[in-house]
């Protein structure tokens, strides 16, 4: 996203979370601009029954939180390590002068942001209208256009476990272990040592 040269002109420091680390709780004030080094961060929040929502997963050189920091309000989620990962973190008000100084950096976060907010309302559409199957599959496509997905003979490698789909479509992991077998004899999945495939 953002040179970590460029962060670190600005005074960005390096951490390392290990996994299951929470790096900033729902509720809370934010105070930096996270970046990702390594590792994988997801940004999540609980219902009133226990049940875990997925808000968001991250990767590496992508960024997260941003907008509480832009509003100057509250984390509508808590920030996890999936794995250990390495964070750059900055100053909001470093942040916002590297902003000012640097107009086509703040130009791709208005695009970044402009790409999660689509995805936000293409999923919310998805999920209040949708078959299991077409969820399932809007979600893996969308990661293999955003997440990097790694690509081999077998095709792209869903970097998602089924209880992730489940947490990011709001469907069951039951539901979830169905359909993606159901969508495998259909021959638009592919099961491969239990990892999917695209």
């Amino acid at each position: 996203m953002i040179a970590i040269e460029l962060l670190e002109k600005y005074g960005a420091l390096k951490k390392v979370y290990d996994k299951t680390s929470i790096i900033f709780e729902e509720g809370k004030l934010p105070a930096n601009y996270y970046q990702i080094i390594s590792g994988e961060i997801k940004m999540n929040n609980y219902n009133d029954d226990g049940r875990e929502f997925i808000q968001g997963i991250f990767y590496k050189n992508q960024s997260f939180g941003e907008p509480p920091l832009f509003l100057n309000q509250n984390y509508p989620a808590s920030a996890v390590a999936v794995e250990d990962s390495e964070i750059l973190y900055l100053s909001r008000p470093n942040f916002m002068r590297l902003l000012e100084e640097n107009p086509v950096i703040s130009l791709k976060i208005i695009e970044n942001l402009a790409q999660r907010l689509y995805y936000k309302s293409v999923m919310a559409a998805e999920m209040s209208t949708q078959e299991p199957e077409h969820r399932v599959l809007k979600l893996i496509d969308h990661g293999i256009a955003y997440f990097n997905f790694k690509k081999d003979q077998n095709g792209y490698l869903i970097n998602f476990t089924r209880q992730q789909i489940g947490d990011l479509t709001g469907l069951r992991v039951e539901t979830v272990i169905r359909t993606i077998k159901a969508l495998e004899k259909k021959g638009v999945l592919k099961i491969i040592n239990r990892k999917v495939y695209r």
